[in-house]
């Protein structure tokens, strides 16, 4: 008997609001495709988009096909939405990736800029990758990144600390700091990186197999996904009130996985 049924998992993600009608309003979602159509590389998430997607309309129909926002270029303010079941399709094939490399028993780094929703996921996920025989990835020393925070990974996930609290971040300089520094040491790289945000846009971009989650005002990674660069990103609300409520979720991935 699965632990959670495509169905209820569905019903789960719209009931908490990490699909279906989410708190993130329309107009940041296109205020952030219009700053990352204009080139401001914050909003790239570590991806090289060069001169790719100079026009909202298209980020906004690659957003519609593979996160589930409201399609209609006119519908400027107010709710727009995630497509529970493009999340569910998403954690599939999040899973059969996660389930080719516990096969192999890859090197595998895990990596959160959300760590005040997402943290446990990434744990989960790292802890049942571990379980079968993967080698979770450990830093290769002190290193500092994210305008001087420290790099730094609890319970296998890494993350950026600054100033003793763990840091919220975009930004992929701590990724780079985190390959540039196992190169420096001789260390192979990652097989493949599960992560959010910059840690992940920055080693798709480096040619690491990388599976990630993203907002609907994150589309970068949804466009790497578009590319080919990102293989995988799934569409949530990264940050739902209560952290617990991506536990069924990570539960379903995890045996999808066939690491429940």
């Amino acid at each position: 008997m699965p632990i959670l049924s495509r169905a209820a998992l569905v019903e789960h993600l719209v009931r908490t609001r990490i699909a279906g009608d989410v708190a993130t309003p329309r107009e940041n979602n296109l205020a952030h495709y219009r700053s990352l159509t204009e080139g401001d590389r914050h909003y790239w998430l570590g991806l090289e988009l060069g001169t790719r997607w100079t026009e909202e309309s298209a980020v906004l129909a690659v957003m519609a096909e593979r996160c589930g926002v409201v399609p209609d270029p006119d519908h400027r303010t107010g709710q727009d939405t995630i497509d529970p079941e493009l999340t569910a399709d998403a954690l599939e094939r999040m899973a059969a990736r996660l389930r080719k490399a516990a096969a192999g028993r890859e090197r595998v780094l895990v990596a959160t800029g959300h760590p005040g929703a997402l943290l446990d996921v990434h744990r989960r996920t790292a802890a049942a990758l571990s379980a079968a025989g993967c080698a979770i990835v450990r830093l290769p020393g002190v290193l500092t990144g994210d305008d001087g925070g420290l790099v730094v990974q609890f319970a296998d996930v890494v993350m950026v600390e600054r100033g003793a609290t763990i840091h919220h971040t975009h930004d992929a300089e701590p990724m780079t700091a985190v390959l540039d520094g196992l190169v420096r040491a001789g260390e192979p790289l990652p097989d493949l990186v599960v992560a959010d945000h910059g840690w992940a846009g920055c080693a798709a971009q480096r040619g690491i197999d990388t599976v990630a989650y993203a907002d609907c005002n994150d589309p970068a990674l949804f466009l790497g996904e578009s590319e080919g660069t990102v293989q995988v990103t799934v569409p949530l609300d990264d940050h739902v009130t209560d952290p617990r409520a991506y536990g069924p979720m990570t539960d379903y991935l995890l045996e999808a996985a066939g690491l429940g």
